[in-house]
């Protein structure tokens, strides 16, 4: 690991262990900690301890995953490779498939640049408040839905109708769970949106002190090279750095979806490792 940014990798470890606590039970497995939700939401990971002594194991691996089935969970891990190199190898000796995702932070010398020089789509942030604030959720879930299952940056047909089709109603516990998280400030949402298409592209961010993170950041493919993913992405990282936080990262998906971020101010400095189980042709 380089000297140099020790400090910081140490940081999004803590913001890693810390982001599912609020909403899951953790369990500790051998040098793993297991993260299971507690009720309805996006199910979480299992990723390194903070306080092990050696990297996870391959037996570590095997439990974690056979409790993971156990329990209806995705079988899941995430871990920063500069922090954790040896899980690599021990993760595809598991035969699962790794992600290598290039880790990405705001450069703290420079802000986000003012969306409006990035598209002539008007971008917003979610308001809790607001009369829509339960179809705007949905919306920004059903754009991402939508983009994610068309990955990467190249534009498709997939449009709003594809998004209407994929909107579903939140419950009340679920958007309260929404409403609660913004006004502590742990969460943002936003939604680049014209009133003749709706939502177009959409993202969110999850925060932890002064460390926040920006996910799920997708775009309709039928709106793609527009740049509206960048424009989301800097009123985020720019509401954010308002609001005094002063690292703020992400993953991107691909080198090409990197370069997206590249315009915003963002800076590679690791790789973010996501494994799954190989999918079975």
């Amino acid at each position: 690991m380089d000297p140099a940014h020790r400090d910081l990798f140490d940081r999004l470890e803590r913001f890693y262990d810390a982001v599912p606590r609020d909403a899951a039970r953790a369990e500790e497995h051998g040098g793993l900690v297991l993260f299971a939700r507690e009720g309805a939401g996006w199910p979480f990971y299992a990723r390194p301890r903070l306080d092990a002594d050696t990297p996870p194991s391959l037996a570590d691996l095997h439990t974690v995953r056979e409790r993971q089935r156990e329990l209806g969970l995705p079988e899941a891990f995430e871990w920063v490779h500069e922090t954790t190199p040896d899980l690599l190898a021990t993760a595809r000796a598991a035969g699962l498939s790794v992600l290598e995702a290039p880790l990405m932070v705001l450069d703290p010398q420079a802000g986000p640049p003012d969306p409006a020089t990035l598209t002539d789509v008007p971008v917003r942030v979610l308001d809790p408040d607001a009369p829509g604030f339960a179809l705007d959720v949905a919306a920004r879930r059903a754009v991402a839905a939508v983009g994610f299952s068309a990955a990467g940056t190249v534009p498709g047909d997939a449009g709003p109708a594809e998004r209407d089709a994929a909107m579903t109603e939140l419950d009340v516990a679920a958007l309260d769970e929404e409403r609660a998280a913004i006004a502590a400030g742990r969460r943002l949402s936003a939604v680049a949106w014209t009133p003749q298409d709706g939502a177009l592209a959409s993202g969110m961010a999850m925060r932890v002190d002064d460390v926040a993170e920006i996910a799920g950041v997708a775009t309709l493919p039928a709106a793609r090279r527009r740049g509206l993913a960048a424009a989301v992405t800097a009123t985020l990282a720019g509401t954010l750095r308002a609001a005094g936080t002063d690292l703020v990262f992400l993953s991107a998906g691909s080198e090409d979806v990197a370069r997206i971020y590249l315009r915003v101010g963002f800076r590679r400095i690791g790789t973010a490792c996501i494994a799954e189980p190989t999918a079975l042709i």
